[in-house]
């Protein structure tokens, strides 16, 4: 199992841009068509901006189509954007709806297994490798960065410390203790941890810790230059969005840590201008 995950991270390291484009191509046409035909929504949508999934013949007709938005999701909450059976789901997500109606995200079997190879993709490029203890401080529940960072890390085969958020003290004392190569976690909470250690009277740079994977909310150079100075990690950037999977969208490889590499095999970014809607120039 591990070295079937590591072999399909070199495979898709490996896709030329050709081969890409014709993977994105293929999964983009069979995503439109799965959507026209079965969720209500995306087919009156098509309909109305006059466009059916056979008109994507190449990338670039992506842009023919409508946007979806978040409060798409809101007006058919909770399962009215489901593209199959409730039945088939193995679990929900779900926005927190501090600015309205929560937005509600199923996840068959397969999509978990995705997200899983993401996660665990994002995690070996951070530096994590099979073995590595890692130390999952984000929160667990409806939120998607808890649950996601530890099926990502248990299926690259690390060994999962489900710590969530809260109990500081505790924490540090379980860092000590079970002495954890990787750490997932907000940036703020790393912060709040660094005050914590230091408040014992211990030197954050003398636990094992070697890299942070940080993500679920903003943070700057500032703080990247702050936490490694103080920890003595390397502190990377992961992203995702609950509507899109969550987090392993996107991640910063440890190597530069100069930017965030898209999975696109999974994943078609498209550039747009926020005033005509149109696809940008660069």
């Amino acid at each position: 199992m591990l070295m079937q995950v590591e072999e399909a991270i070199d495979a898709a390291r490996r896709l030329s841009g050709e081969e890409l484009r014709a993977l994105q191509l293929e999964r983009l046409r069979g995503t439109l068509r799965h959507a026209y035909d079965h969720v209500a929504p995306y087919r009156r949508a098509f309909d109305a901006a006059g466009v059916r999934p056979e008109d994507c013949r190449e990338l670039g007709d992506l842009s023919r189509f409508p946007f979806t938005v978040k409060d798409d999701l809101r007006e058919h909450y909770p399962f009215g954007m489901l593209a199959v059976p409730r039945e088939r789901l193995r679990r929900v997500h779900a926005s927190s709806g501090t600015t309205g109606q929560p937005t509600v995200v199923g996840y068959t079997e397969r999509d978990l297994e995705v997200w899983s190879d993401l996660v665990a993709r994002s995690i070996h490029a951070a530096g994590g490798r099979p073995g590595h203890i890692v130390h999952v401080a984000y929160g667990y529940g409806l939120f998607t960065g808890g649950l996601g960072a530890h099926y990502g890390a248990e299926r690259l085969g690390c060994t999962v410390v489900p710590a969530s958020g809260g109990m500081t003290a505790r924490q540090v004392r379980l860092i000590q203790d079970f002495r954890p190569e990787v750490i997932m976690v907000t940036p703020s909470y790393m912060l709040t941890l660094l005050d914590e250690f230091e408040r014992q009277g211990v030197d954050p740079r003398s636990s094992s810790l070697k890299v942070g994977i940080f993500g679920a909310e903003p943070w700057t150079e500032e703080m990247r230059r702050e936490i490694e100075e103080r920890a003595g990690i390397d502190a990377v950037d992961i992203y995702g969005l609950s509507e899109v999977m969550g987090p392993g969208v996107s991640q910063e490889c440890v190597e530069t840590k100069d930017g965030l590499h898209i999975w696109e095999d999974h994943f078609l970014p498209e550039v747009v201008d926020p005033v005509t809607g149109e696809p940008g120039t660069g």
